[in-house]
Parts: structure tokens; sequence; C-alpha cells
């Protein structure tokens, strides 16, 4: 009894984390100062204004290089973990660490599936999760990163999607400057040099048109800072066609950034590891070596996580 009530209240604590895959339709609007002509964002229609203004300063120019989409069902071809680092992230990572990113932070940016109490910060507590002997080189990476699995970050909230990430009307104001956005208040205090972005939460009646947008902003301002970003797919498809992983698929390749493919990890496990809500993910502690645990999807989050953070930690630094 006492074992099915620990488990009850898992459930629940990630619903009230989580309540929806739907983001709110509008997002209120703000007063700002005009900015200067040097730092005038994108150009967006008076809508899109209402819902991200952003007025945080760049520290580096960036841009995606042009390329041909990929193939619509490619993602699904991906693997869970990238193989490779650029030699343009690369290049970003030492950028960044003169610019002052501390080379043992990360970051993360993203809504409920992204909260501290069940994503990573597990890697903080020894005995809390186990890697066994098949995941026992992932332990450098561990050992590594001390400290910023269990941060709590200031741009990770439930319901938070790629429009208020970057709306300084979502900031935290005992923690960010006016008129900063959740993003730029993470990417000031903490100084990462990699930042994970997983932005699951999307307007249903919003075409992955607007989400390409809106993620091209973030990504922008993460690279401005020198940070590498790893972006990550989603296991869910509330949207019913998948475009949001297409989408994010396009932005991994022609930003030049790791993807981070979770939707490739969890798709085989029963009922693709989501509740009957069809976006919670199944739950289960991260003893990895534990086959029937496995069976669920938040082992697997972790799991693939870490992974995926070992392998750009190794191809940034050069360690093989």
């Amino acid at each position: 009894m006492k074992l099915k009530n620990f488990f009850l209240f898992i459930i629940m604590t990630l619903l009230a984390a989580c309540s929806t895959g739907q983001a709110p339709t509008q997002i209120n609007t703000v007063t700002e100062e005009p900015l200067p002509a040097s730092r005038q964002p994108t150009s967006v229609s008076a809508t899109d204004a209402t819902l991200a203004p952003i007025i945080d300063t760049p520290t580096l120019e960036s841009s995606p290089t042009p390329k041909l989409p990929l193939a619509k069902d490619a993602w699904m071809q991906m693997p869970a973990v990238p193989t490779e680092v650029s030699d343009s992230m690369r290049e970003l990572y030492q950028h960044g660490l003169i610019l002052g990113n501390d080379p043992t932070h990360f970051s993360i940016i993203g809504d409920c599936q992204n909260v501290s109490s069940y994503f990573l910060s597990t890697f903080d507590k020894p005995g809390d999760y186990s890697l066994g002997s098949e995941y026992a080189y992932l332990q450098p990476t561990i050992d590594f990163y001390q400290g910023s699995f269990s941060r709590i970050s200031i741009a990770v909230q439930g319901g938070f999607n790629a429009a208020a990430v970057i709306s300084p009307l979502r900031s935290d104001p005992k923690f960010c400057n006016p008129n900063e956005s959740p993003l730029g208040c993470e990417l000031r205090t903490w100084k990462p040099s990699v930042v994970f972005v997983s932005m699951e939460t999307w307007w249903s009646d919003k075409p992955a048109a607007e989400y390409d947008k809106y993620m091209r902003r973030v990504l922008d301002r993460i690279i401005e800072t020198g940070a590498v970003p790893i972006i990550a797919t989603k296991a869910d498809n509330l949207e019913g066609d998948h475009a949001i992983n297409a989408t994010i698929a396009q932005l991994a390749y022609e930003y030049d950034i790791p993807m981070w493919n979770f939707w490739a990890a969890v798709n085989p496990l029963p009922d693709h590891g989501l509740s009957p809500d069809g976006f919670h993910l199944t739950f289960g502690r991260n003893f990895f070596d534990d086959p029937k645990r496995m069976q669920n999807a938040w082992p697997w989050r972790n799991l693939t996580a870490l992974q995926t953070l070992d392998l750009v930690r190794k191809g940034l630094t050069g360690e093989q």
C-alpha cells in the first residue's frame, strides 16, 4: 500500500507541474522602452509582439546556414543520441569561454517535462540512480557537471513554450532585471556553456511555422552568448502530424547544432512512453540496469539526456 501511494504521489505531482500539453492562447502585453536600431529584434507582426517581446542585448552575431528542407520523416530515422559535434559548435564553445561562460555549467530551457524534480537532478544525488556496468562510462560527465543537474532553471516552468520563454512578462522579478526574459535571465545569471532546449508545449491552433519562428529567436539568443544549444524532440504528437518534431530536426540541421531525438528513445516503449492523455511520460525511477523500470519513459529521458550531454562534452573539449 505504501508503494502504491508513493507512485500515486509521483503521478499527481507530475500532473500538477505540467497540467496540460497546450499553452495558453495569449500572453498579456507589456510596455517597453523603444530599442536602439542596433538592438531591434527581428520584425514580427503586432500580434506576435504581444506574445514575446525581446530586449536582451546580444553579444555575438549568429545565423543559420540556408539549407534545403529535410525529407518530411527524416527525423524519425535519426538516432536518439547525436553522434558528433560540428566544428562550428566547437568554435562557438571556445568563443563562449572567452566571453565568460563556465565550462562546467549547463542550463535547461523548457516546460514542465524539464522541472528539476524529475529531469536530471537525480545525477546530483548519489544512490538515487544506477548506471550499471553498461552506462558506467557516463560517470565522468556526471562528475564534471555536478551542481548543474539539480539547479532550478529560471527558464523552466510548466506551461512555458518558445514564445513565453523569451517574454519579459514571464520572468521572475526576484532574479531577473526589468524587461529581461526568462531565457536572457538564465543565460546571464548561470553563464552556461551548453543549453538544453526542450519545448514540448505549443498552442494547438498555431501552425508549426509559428513554432519555428519563436524557436529561431530562442536559438539565436543562446548562440549570441556563445553557449551551445542542444535541441530536443518531443515524445508526444498532440498536433497530429509530427510537424513540431520535423521542425526541430530542420532547425538542428540548419543551425548545425546537436539534436537529442528523445522521440526515438521512447517510441519503442509500451504506448510510446506516454500516459493515457498522450502527453505526460510514464514514470519509473532512474535505475538503468533494471529492465522493468526501463519500460517507462522517465528513466529513458534522463539516460538519453545524459548520454547526449556526454557526447557533446567530449566533442567540445576533444576528450576521447
